[in-house]
């Protein structure tokens, strides 16, 4: 009897093992899967270089500002859709409104660059990528800018002028503006203006104002800044740390807390608290529920995917969901050509152009 008893409890044991042991190996199967595509998401050394081309000789203040806010693409068409529906706003008045609004102070900055953030806008795909790679893999973003600027040096392409003071440091090139209350974006074709050319991005489409035919550098008109000093987010607030290859925002290093993309650094981390939260500090935030896309409610827990779709007009970026699946952030609709162009590269809502552009 007691032998029957013993060989009783073996035996339903042994099923006990064997009905639970499925889930755990499924358990294991789904991370091995989640944790080889978010590995297989790193993008290379040249992949970053074609990514960072159409921003790399700007200011280094305006990179700064670029590469924060990319990491902030929902807040990157609602501003911009703000900016076209409020064009009547002019100088400190801009300032002020814009100050209210529950924007990144990255994506607050760039109003003073209407161009640059309606190029951002009008290229989705390309921005939700840059910011995706910034989130997970800062140094490596910061090197491709400085080896796409030492390509357009050894080119002859990328000089001091009456816009901007081009000067080494080391091996490190920096670009600012000559005056520093007037600033010039520099216009130029990213795929000819490094020398060798360079294949264009998936999806990329030039803006008026950022974009000039030849292998050259133009400026336009300059985007007077000291309009925007008064506020916490303004021109002055931010800065290119070349030696620890990141941003500074108030003489601090800028650590993005959108939840649009996932740390993949911190992925594993993050699974038992149920969510993701990007980077690992806060300045600014990104709302809860963020509303853009026209007014649709944002959901913050999506992730963008490491590049957009050839043939693509900004359409859709997509990203991992919690299960690791990729699947459809937003459809674009019209907010990448809605409300027509801003014009070229000097004010729109400011208080007037600056002369002074030309071609080099």
């Amino acid at each position: 009897m007691n032998f029957l008893k013993q060989s009783l409890s073996l035996f339903l044991s042994c099923c006990l093992v064997l009905a639970t042991a499925p889930g755990g190996f499924a358990d294991q199967a789904d991370q091995s899967t989640s944790q080889t595509a978010l590995q297989a998401a790193q993008q290379t050394p040249e992949q970053l270089q074609q990514l960072v081309a159409p921003i790399a000789l700007y200011p280094d203040a305006l990179v700064a500002q670029v590469l924060a806010a990319s990491t902030y693409p929902d807040q990157i068409v609602e501003a911009d859709r703000w900016m076209q529906q409020h064009t009547n706003l002019k100088g400190e008045q801009l300032g002020q409104e814009v100050d209210k609004q529950p924007w990144d102070p990255s994506v607050k900055a760039l109003t003073e660059f209407p161009s640059v953030l309606a190029n951002m806008d009008k290229n989705l795909s390309w921005t939700s990528s840059l910011g995706d790679a910034y989130v997970n893999q800062q140094q490596d973003v910061m090197n491709a800018v400085q080896a796409m600027r030492q390509r357009a040096t050894a080119a002859g392409n990328l000089n001091s002028t009456s816009q901007e003071k081009v000067s080494q440091k080391g091996q490190t090139i920096v670009i600012e503006p000559v005056d520093p209350e007037v600033v010039y974006v520099p216009e130029y074709d990213p795929w000819l203006v490094y020398g060798e050319p360079i294949g264009v991005w998936p999806g990329w489409y030039w803006y008026p104002g950022l974009y000039f035919t030849g292998p050259g550098l133009a400026f336009g008109l300059g985007f007077g800044i000291g309009f925007f000093g008064g506020f916490g987010w303004g021109w002055h607030h931010w800065g290119s740390d070349w030696h620890h290859h990141g941003i500074l925002f108030d003489h601090h290093g800028y650590v993005s807390h959108s939840r649009i993309f996932v740390n993949r650094d911190n992925f594993n981390r993050a699974r038992p608290s149920g969510g993701f939260h990007g980077g690992a500090g806060l300045r600014g935030g990104s709302p809860a529920g963020s509303r853009g896309f026209g007014g649709a409610s944002v959901p913050q827990h999506s992730f963008a995917a490491p590049h957009a779709q050839p043939g693509t007009h900004s359409g859709a970026f997509s990203g991992f969901n919690h299960g690791g699946a990729a699947r459809g952030f937003s459809s674009r609709g019209q907010s990448s050509f809605g409300g027509g162009f801003h014009g070229g590269g000097g004010f729109h809502g400011g208080s007037g152009g600056h002369g002074g552009g030309g071609r080099r």
